[in-house]
């Protein structure tokens, strides 16, 4: 996009400083040309803001009142004036140079001084050539952004987070858009988008560390440090500047602080967290009802089978195919009596037809988006011309959300939100289709990054009115703060190794970026797995928390039994893992309400210090205590693995390994490489189907030599009575003595475990358990 002269000196145009004062905790500060301001929020976090378009902030990711209103003072410096706080120094220079310091003076992240220095601009005739041979047209980076901020490279930064993108880890001499994208070609790390825009990331430098949220819904854009060595930046193409300095300690404190401000994944319900198994598309009752069959013959646990378009009658959102389903609900109840939860896939577009009922209710309130001239915008999605309904007026998110009534009666018991970029047939939307922002009158271009998020909070809402247990939404795009509201898939990838491969730094990232509760669809969505592929992807599923197994029409079927009796016992093998290690991945959930760390996490997220950790790409830590390393190569039956410092254990052999170092693994195709820290304790469910068959009464705890305290949560697993203090939490501690404790922590739920099997080197023995504390001698 070509610019206005104009504008492109973004910040720079604002000049000399000219003045300051503080009002309600706020630094403004008054240049030549314009103002700008200095927020302090948290000790840790900053605002940095230039009212180009507005003077509110009108975040969409961030809810309530975050500014704790801690102490800070302000002081004149030579050139600069200098904003302190309990853990930063904030120097503000002419031309609204903010430059970031810790306490001790030491620099974090300063403004960079000089020009940006352009690639040569490439020629209409080159393009033209391009796009003849059927080649994409590169991007013309000759010009500045409307709203932009250049950063100085200090030469050792890796950067991380910025949501689903493709590619490596490490960002670092890469560069990204944030603008929501449904692209079905086979995606490569040349995509510059996807699906959601998570417009955070994470610097890491030897001896710091800080994030940046440049929170700007527009068309924006990240360049870190591929344009020249020197400098990182990013810009929009419109809004205000508006950005928050993250601090921290550590990797684990910025991303506490960045999901303090836009809110953490709530408490899913424990049957979610179980293994899902969809395809678009299951055509009938028939199918379903074979498919959940086999399962259950198969001894192959499994809680959740999702419906795609196919089950509703001629792709019309709330209604039901009943020539092909049945009766509304029928299906749905009786896979419940089987221990079957039915999620129902849900598109924003909504049908033009006169006869259908949320169509004619949208028409008469007034709740589509409209073109320019004021007319209802139409577009083509699945069912045919199709009509968008305005998230962003609360009466609309109102009444979408009690639109969740009618799959609520039905029985269902999760939504699926899908082709929410929004997705069209027809081309993208133009920029300037009127949606509404809130109170006032805004437009595509503004709009487009939080249409799935405004779509999945109206969703979440609904379900919470009308189902009264916790919400179980999935959605496929989002923006920064979606987190509260939804889980989140990769989107249509493919049956492809390199899939696989980018599927563990991509779910890294996301949750790095606040995004806990993430997956890819296992076998991948497009394409045709092979047998060798889909034993692969069910060990990283395995540990993803989403677990879905998810694959689209004219590909293979991915029903693990279509692949032989190896494949079929390797899955069937995973799946089993899966449910064992629920409690612990439940646990995982419980903690990152409070502190936001994500499930699935890169080693350098807890070994910062390690450089072998910073660009690691093919193993991951499932929490803390677990890491995992699967085979991602096709035919490799041998992992070459790292293990950070300390002592680990290999989870299938119990051989006692010292980390800071590499090693081989014999991985054959039924092994996926784990290993657990010394003084972990692992809490394992008992065989089960599914969430609930089960009353569990006697709880493993798999114990590994060392010292460590683990605590382990415990409630009904649906509704929100934990909020009111309806759960047990139970403090196990672990000695160097060998001897492990447990007692109640918290005592509020009244299934309180009856016994404790407990595994130590080898032996388990089952003690019972008062209600209270139970000590234990291991050796």
């Amino acid at each position: 996009m070509r610019r206005d002269k104009a504008v492109t000196e973004g910040i720079t145009m604002l000049g000399r400083r000219k003045g300051y004062e503080i009002r309600e905790g706020i630094v403004y500060l008054t240049f030549e040309g314009g103002q700008g301001r200095i927020e302090v929020m948290t000790e840790d976090i900053v605002n940095v803001f230039v009212p180009y378009e507005d003077s509110a902030h009108r975040s969409k990711a961030i809810v309530g009142e975050k500014n704790k209103h801690v102490w800070f003072e302000v002081k004149e410096g030579l050139d600069y004036l200098e904003i302190i706080t309990e853990r930063l120094l904030v120097r503000v220079y002419d031309r609204f140079m903010v430059d970031f310091y810790d306490r001790e003076g030491h620099l974090l992240c300063a403004d960079y001084r000089g020009n940006r220095e352009f690639t040569t601009p490439i020629s209409e005739k080159f393009v033209e050539i391009l796009l003849a041979e059927g080649h994409e047209a590169p991007r013309d980076n000759g010009e500045n952004y409307a709203v932009q901020v250049v950063k100085r490279m200090e030469g050792d930064e890796c950067f991380y987070g910025l949501g689903d993108k493709t590619g490596v880890l490490n960002k670092r001499h890469y560069d990204y858009e944030m603008w929501n994208t449904d692209n079905p070609q086979a995606h490569t790390d040349a995509f510059k988008a996807l699906y959601k825009s998570i417009p955070f990331f994470i610097t890491l430098r030897e001896n710091c560390v800080y994030g940046i949220f440049f929170d700007n819904t527009y068309k924006s854009y990240f360049d870190m440090g591929k344009e020249r060595d020197g400098y990182f930046l990013f810009g929009s193409d419109a809004g205000n500047l508006d950005y928050y300095f993250i601090g921290g300690s550590n990797m684990p404190d910025v991303v506490k602080n960045y999901t303090y401000l836009t809110g953490r994944a709530p408490l899913p319900q424990l049957f979610s967290l179980g293994y899902h198994q969809s395809r678009w598309g299951y055509e009938s009752s028939a199918e379903i009802r074979a498919v959940a069959e086999k399962y259950r013959a198969l001894d192959i646990p499994i809680d959740t089978i999702h419906f795609d378009i196919d089950y509703m009658d001629g792709f019309r959102v709330f209604t039901w195919n009943e020539k092909e389903f049945g009766e509304p609900g029928k299906l749905v109840k009786e896979l419940e009596k089987k221990g079957f939860k039915v999620v129902c896939i849900i598109d924003p577009g909504v049908k033009v037809d006169e006869d259908y009922y949320v169509y004619r209710e949208g028409v008469e309130h007034d709740y589509f988006a409209k073109t320019p001239e004021g007319e209802i915008y139409v577009n083509e999605v699945w069912p045919g011309d199709a009509v968008y309904p305005d998230f962003g007026n609360p009466n609309v998110r109102q009444w979408w959300a009690d639109k969740q009534k009618y799959l609520v009666d039905l029985g269902v018991r999760g939504v699926w939100n899908d082709m929410n970029e929004p997705a069209s047939f027809r081309g993208e939307l133009p920029q300037d289709v009127v949606f509404t922002d809130e109170e006032r009158t805004s437009n595509h271009a503004a709009m487009h990054n939080v249409y799935g998020h405004l779509m999945s909070q109206a969703t979440y809402e609904g379900l919470k009115k009308y189902d009264k247990r916790r919400p179980f939404v999935i959605t496929r795009a989002c923006y920064a703060g979606t987190q509260k509201y939804s889980t989140m898939w990769t989107g249509d990838n493919q049956s492809l190794w390199d899939h696989l491969r980018m599927a563990i730094p991509q779910m890294c990232n996301m949750g790095l970026s606040g995004l806990v509760y993430i997956g890819t669809d296992v076998g991948g969505f497009g394409a045709d797995v092979t047998p060798e592929l889909l034993s692969r992807w069910v060990q990283v599923g395995c540990f993803s928390p989403l677990f879905r197994n998810h694959s689209s029409k004219g590909s293979t079927r991915q029903e693990p039994w279509l692949f032989g009796e190896k494949t079929l016992e390797i899955y069937r093998k995973y799946i089993q893992l899966r449910y064992k290690l629920l409690p612990y991945l439940y646990d995982l959930f419980c903690e990152t309400q409070k502190d936001g760390l994500p499930v699935l996490r890169p080693l350098v997220l807890h070994y910062e210090k390690d450089p072998e950790c910073k660009n690691l790409n093919g193993e991951f830590l499932f929490g803390e205590d677990i890491l995992v390393a699967p085979v991602v190569e096709q035919g490799a039956t041998k992992k070459l693995v790292y293990l950070p410092e300390g002592t680990w254990y290999d989870y299938d052999t119990r051989e006692k390994l010292t980390g800071g170092r590499y090693l081989i693994k014999d991985a054959p195709l039924e092994v996926c490489p784990m290993y657990v820290k010394a003084g972990s304790i692992i809490p394992n469910y008992p065989p089960m189907h599914y969430v609930g068959e089960v009353e569990v009464e006697n709880l493993t705890l798999d114990v590994y030599p060392g010292e460590g305290t683990y605590i382990h949560y415990q409630d009904n697993g649906e509704d929100f009575a934990y909020e009111q203090g309806e759960y047990n939490a139970y403090e196990c501690k672990l000695t160097k003595d060998e001897t492990l404790t447990i007692r109640m922590l918290h005592k509020g739920y009244k299934k309180v475990y009856r016994y404790f099997t407990i595994c130590y080197k080898g032996q388990k023995q089952k003690f019972e358990f008062n209600g209270e504390s139970l000590t234990v001698w291991l050796s």
